[in-house]
This record gives structure tokens, C-alpha cells and sequence, in this order.
């Protein structure tokens, strides 16, 4: 954290930063970042659970940004694993020359491997298979009970629509009718029932990891491209020369 950035790091994380919807324009970066808010605002962009922007208020007084800080430093740097030391933060409040950059390039690493985190525990996520339960007779009869009601109700659904398409008026058939229905015809449709709640589930699953796929990959680009505009940016400064 207290490496000096060469040039190249230097715009690398500017270009980074100035792609993060912040709550004001980047002007001078010591003092736009020497409160803490925006620095907030960094890591809400990625994690939005993760912050309350609310906490962290805009100040030029030096104790208000030292608060702003040190509640970043308990209440969301450490979930991140991050912490900035005291004497560190110090400097950043003074609006010190050179002394937020590293912080933030510190923290951008941290972002990107709690992001690969993220995914890689979405994509390691186990079923608990409550088949292998042990479910007391009254669970049973309260699942049989949910189970006819939905197929009642369906069945009501499909008759209202064949009715109000053909033009012709049908009595709806009752709720007994499948309360009749044998213990078998009961537990094949209540197994079909569950394999249907297991799918919509897997759907929602795949659904949280290419949402969380996309993110790390529009992340990736992010930094292919500023990697290629500042090759393009030395190679014709090496052509000039």
C-alpha cells in the first residue's frame, strides 16, 4: 500500500475509477477522496449491500473525515480483508500528496478478488436435498393438502379458459374430486411437484451466475481495454521519437 504507482498504474487507475459512477466528478484526487465518501461510494458501486452511504458524510472539518475512515475501516474494509493504517489515513485526511493512489490501488485488488470469490462460491453451491429428511406424517398431509389446492387451482384456470373460448359455460369441478384421488396418484403428482420446485430453483442459481459472470467479464474489458489505450498511447510516443 505504500508503493509509489509508476505512470502507467497511475492511469490505469484513474481510467478505473473515472468508470465508477461516483456522486461527484473527479477533479484533484487527494482532496476528492480525503473524507472518505467517495471512497465509499468505490466500494457500494461493486458491493452495494456492502455500504451505507448514509454513515459517511462529506466534510472538510478533520475529525469528520478521520470518523469517515475509521468507520470504513471497521464496518466495510474488513469484510474485504482491507484495512488502511492509522498514520495512512492520517495523510489522506491532510489531502497529502501521493498518498490516496496506492490506498485505492490497494483496494481495487481487493474488490476484484473478493468479486472472484463471489462467483466461485456461486458456482460451488450445493443442494440440500430435504428428500433425505426425515418428514412427519403431519408434514405429509400439509404437503398433500398444498399439492391438490395448486392442481385444483389449475385445473379451474385451464376449465375458465377452454369455457371462455369455446363460449360454452362448464361447472368448475370441485376441490373433492381430487381429494378422492388414491395415495399413489397423490404421492406420483407431489414427486412431480418437487422435481418442478428443483428446476426453478436451478434456473434462479444459473440465472445469479451469469449475472455474476458478466460483471467479472465487463471488468476484464474494462481493463483490456486501458491496457491497449495506453500500448497505443507509448507506441506512438516511440514512433515520434
Amino acid at each position: 500500500m505504500d508503493r509509489e504507482l509508476n505512470e502507467e498504474e497511475l492511469q490505469d487507475l484513474y481510467a478505473w475509477i473515472d468508470k465508477i459512477s461516483l456522486s461527484r466528478p473527479k477533479r484533484h484526487i487527494t482532496r476528492d477522496f480525503s473524507d472518505g465518501v467517495m471512497a465509499a461510494e468505490v466500494v457500494k458501486y461493486f458491493f452495494p449491500k456492502l455500504v451505507d452511504l448514509h454513515n459517511y458524510i462529506p466534510a472538510n472539518s478533520t475529525q469528520q473525515k478521520l470518523s469517515n475512515w475509521n468507520l470504513l475501516n471497521r464496518k466495510v474494509f474488513s469484510k474485504l480483508n482491507f484495512h488502511v493504517p492509522e498514520e495512512t489515513v492520517k495523510r489522506i485526511v491532510l489531502s497529502t500528496a501521493g498518498m490516496i493512489e496506492p490506498v485505492l490501488s490497494a483496494l481495487r485488488d481487493k474488490i476484484d478478488k473478493k468479486l472472484e470469490q463471489t462467483t466461485e462460491n456461486i458456482l460451488d453451491l450445493e443442494y440440500y436435498d430435504t428428500r433425505n429428511q426425515e418428514i412427519t406424517p403431519t408434514e405429509i398431509r400439509q404437503t398433500e393438502a398444498k399439492l391438490l389446492a395448486q392442481l385444483t387451482q389449475q385445473e379451474m384456470k385451464k376449465d375458465e379458459k377452454s369455457r371462455i373460448k369455446n363460449g360454452i359455460i362448464k361447472p368448475q369441478l370441485p376441490a373433492q374430486v381430487y381429494a378422492d384421488m388414491g395415495p399413489t396418484l397423490r404421492l406420483f403428482l407431489q414427486e412431480k411437484e418437487q422435481a418442478v420446485m428443483d428446476l426453478q430453483e436451478t434456473v434462479e442459481i444459473l440465472q445469479m451466475k451469469v449475472s455474476r459472470l458478466e460483471h467479472l467479464v465487463r471488468l476484464k474489458d474494462m481493463r483490456i481495454e486501458d491496457l491497449m489505450r495506453h500500448l497505443e498511447t507509448y507506441k506512438a510516443k516511440g514512433n515520434r521519437h
